[in-house]
């Protein structure tokens, strides 16, 4: 049986509550039964993976490496995925660097079967590392099941740090955000930006979002932006919006107000 997170109530008031039961949900589902035997059987055998050949053959594996990159929709999708494992990601021209989805590279990294002579699953301890993305975002997928806000907050607290971390250039990760789709829209809900948006030129996107950024958080330095505080702000702003959008007229001024009181789009 796979544990179901509780969120007793949806927007900003929901997510202070798991905010402050997170450490103690994540570790009950983490035990839970079947996330206990996907874990199990990942760890037991991964390490007898030698290509990627054999890794998209075992779909009860390929499954576990998938769900920790946020991947588990391409299930099926066993060309595309050895592929994008087969070429790596040292070669800009590979796959996995010309897809706009930046997780396709963090998967592809994460294994190294095109990057290096020996795959990572040899070492003693990648198992452990993928079953922590997967418990991780498992848990975010449990949680969006019920309130798909929330799995988006989660998302973006776990995944803007990750990428501000890199040695890449500001633009480089702006860029990288722009091609995850998760974060891409709390930062389009926290910023106002209309739904099309994505349909400008990619450089007017990125000019949009830097401008946005700046003018409402004070920075569009991604690394600055990483802290816990600011972190925490940015998804503050995106659930009131999120709020109004989804509630009724009546209701949603009242959000409106409180999102203007709190100063955090100025």
């Amino acid at each position: 049986m796979t544990y179901q997170p509780v969120i007793p109530t949806t927007g900003l008031s929901g997510w202070k509550f798991l905010e402050r039961t997170l450490a103690v949900q994540k570790n009950t589902h983490a035990n839970s039964v079947t996330i206990q035997r996907d874990t199990d059987y990942f760890k037991e055998h991964i390490g007898k993976v030698d290509t990627a050949e054999q890794l998209v053959s075992d779909r009860r594996l390929l499954r576990i490496a998938l769900g920790a990159f946020g991947l588990s929709d391409d299930i099926d999708s066993k060309f595309l995925v050895q592929k994008v494992l087969e070429e790596g990601t040292l070669d800009p021209s590979s796959l996995a660097n010309k897809l706009s989805d930046s997780r396709y590279s963090e998967f592809a990294k994460a294994f190294g079967f095109g990057d290096f002579d020996t795959p990572r699953t040899k070492l003693s301890d990648f198992p452990q590392e993928i079953v922590q993305k997967y418990q991780s975002q498992t848990f975010e997928v449990a949680v969006g099941e019920q309130d798909d806000d929330m799995r988006l907050a989660l998302n973006f607290s776990r995944g803007l740090p990750e990428i501000a971390s890199s040695t890449s250039g500001n633009d480089t990760k702006w860029f990288q955000i722009m091609g995850t789709t998760a974060l891409r829209a709390v930062f389009e809900t926290a910023l106002g930006l209309p739904s099309d948006f994505g349909s400008l030129d990619i450089d007017k996107q990125l000019e949009t979002f830097k401008e946005k950024t700046e003018r409402s958080f004070g920075t569009s330095n991604l690394k600055d932006l990483s802290d816990a505080a600011s972190v925490n702000k940015i998804v503050e702003t995106f659930l009131l919006r999120a709020q109004i959008k989804n509630q009724p007229v009546s209701q949603a001024g009242t959000i409106a107000l409180s999102l203007l009181q709190s100063s955090r789009i100025y």
